[in-house]
């Protein structure tokens, strides 16, 4: 087992709900990690599907939670999105965007497709200077509250068994295919290059 923690990156589209509950975990098992969004706002549910709240990347989770409790208490209290920032302000000050980010990672995870393949873009549109590989995992997670709890355990689970390998590189394509069986959830797998 590597001496380092894995350096770990959980990506979902605002930076809110799947990415922050794998953060939370990933940080009480002692990874390093951190965790973006892709999407050029936050969007938060709002008192319609048609309605969200939109913020900016630049907004802190604190504002959000201010915003809203002026908005509608009692609507974001039920619906868990007060719950949901009062943890992430618990973590970090404000979502980041995954593309600001020159951080390297030795493991980057997204939390759908279309963010996975967001990250694929930026990372090879990214001028190689290091040529450390990063590898890029999908797994599927529903965004809503449940989903994003057994979506961020399945995601420490793999991360454990993947800083457990003696060779990331040669077995991680054997785990990630145990791991799809295991979860019945589809994984894609990149690697990438710094």
């Amino acid at each position: 087992m590597p001496a380092d923690p894995l350096r770990v990156a959980v990506v979902c589209s605002s930076n809110q709900n799947r990415s922050m509950e794998a953060h939370n975990i990933l940080s009480k098992r002692g990874f390093d990690v951190r965790s973006f969004g892709t999407g050029t706002h936050v969007k938060l549910p709002g008192p319609a599907p048609d309605k969200p709240n939109i913020y900016d990347f630049k907004t802190t989770y604190e504002q959000m939670y201010n915003d809203l409790v002026r908005k509608d208490k009692e609507l974001y209290t039920q619906n868990g999105i007060l719950h949901m920032l009062d943890r992430n302000k618990r973590i970090k000050t404000r979502p980041e965007r995954f593309q600001s980010c020159r951080e390297q990672f030795d493991l980057v995870i997204t939390c759908e497709e279309r963010v996975y393949d967001q990250v694929l873009e930026d990372l090879n549109s990214r001028e190689q200077e290091t040529f450390q590989p990063v590898h890029v995992i999908n797994v599927d997670i529903q965004d809503n509250h449940e989903e994003a709890t057994l979506g961020a355990f399945l995601i420490c689970e793999l991360c454990q068994c993947i800083q457990h390998t003696d060779d990331m590189e040669n077995e991680i394509d054997e785990l990630l295919q145990e791991f799809e069986e295991k979860s019945h959830r589809p994984f894609l797998h990149t690697v990438c290059f710094y």
